[in-house]
């Protein structure tokens, strides 16, 4: 991969390291917890690599203006930035926050949320060109963006059925969830659900889509192959974000208007538990992701520039870890 980016000639931009100023100390003992968490400060237009052993951020980078979702490559060395306020996705080393690549899209792209495939090739989603972009990374000495469809509002969230090669989107201002065929390059079904459709969450088999609607706070559990609904779930105010756990057991929705967690038995559908976090909307609590083993949850508490770290068989908030204004976007290496 690396030897792929540095190939890149006219998409890449190689900077040095970014400076660490203003960085905070330690905050609270990590409770066990390991790894790496990067949080995308979206009101700072900076990048946080933070070390979960011990809460401390080690390195913060510049990005664009705005930056949103985050995704990492296969091995985990890369870690991916999708620029909202501009046609880009960025790539910076996982080790140390060096920029790699700036790899442009269509204009006024505003891709709010990409993925790394296994094959290392990235899913985009372009809001601001109603369409979807496959990035082919490996095939070629240069990244070649291949974009899909196109006019009207585009996919906010994204998610990925490596396996069938099919790809999911929610249209915020429709309310209608998209498939793609990913091989055959188009969009393949449409489907209105709900108003204010936004969040969304993929079965590990492929088979059942989650997605929610911040008017209504439901959850709906859809046929992953027709997008018809099969279950609506109650939850917490304004459920902006759906995060799986790995076991594929419960699908867990991150509240902005209640500023709590809402656990669904993905067997049953119904609720088992909610769990308190801020409790108020005043948090701005958005992103929500597990940890690659599925006992930590981290949510984004956007207005306090804080990341709560959460104890998903307890329920307890184990501490709040600082990050740069405006922290959103979350992904953690284990």
């Amino acid at each position: 991969m690396f030897a792929k980016l540095s190939g890149i000639s006219l998409a890449v931009l190689l900077v040095g390291c970014a400076p660490t100023a203003d960085i905070p100390g330690p905050v609270t003992p990590a409770h066990g917890s390991d790894g790496t968490l990067f949080v995308a400060n979206k009101r700072g237009a900076s990048l946080s690599r933070i070390d979960l052993a011990t809460g401390e951020e080690t390195h913060r980078a510049d990005t664009c203006e705005n930056p949103h979702e985050l995704t990492v490559s296969p091995d985990d060395a890369l870690v991916m930035v999708a620029c909202y306020s501009g046609r880009s996705v960025e790539i910076y080393a996982t080790e140390d926050l060096r920029q790699i690549a700036d790899i442009p899209l269509g204009e006024q792209a505003r891709v709010h949320s990409a993925l790394w495939l296994e094959n290392f090739n990235v899913v985009a989603g372009a809001e601001g060109r109603g369409s979807l972009y496959i990035v082919e990374t490996m095939e070629t000495d240069e990244p070649r963006p291949i974009e899909i469809g196109g006019g009207g509002p585009g996919p906010h969230m994204i998610a990925v059925d490596q396996e069938r090669g099919l790809g999911f989107g929610t249209i915020i201002p429709t309310g209608e969830v998209v498939r793609y065929d990913l091989n055959m390059r188009q969009e393949v079904l449409r489907r209105r659900i709900g108003d204010q459709i936004e969040a969304l969450a993929l079965s590990p088999d492929g088979l059942t889509l989650w997605v929610s609607s911040n008017v209504d706070s439901i959850a709906y559990r859809l046929d992953a192959e027709t997008l018809e609904v099969q279950a609506e779930v109650p939850t917490g105010q304004v459920p902006i974000r759906l995060a799986m756990h790995p076991s594929g057991d419960f699908v867990v929705s991150s509240n902005y208007g209640s500023g709590d967690l809402t656990v669904i038995d993905t067997a049953t559908d119904e609720v088992v538990r909610t769990i308190p976090v801020s409790g108020s909307s005043d948090a701005v609590q958005v992103t929500l992701v597990f940890s690659e083993d599925g006992s930590r949850l981290y949510a984004a508490e956007t207005a306090t520039d804080t990341i709560a770290e959460i104890d998903f068989a307890s329920g307890e908030v184990l501490r709040r870890i600082r990050t740069g204004p405006g922290g959103d976007g979350l992904a953690v290496i284990d």
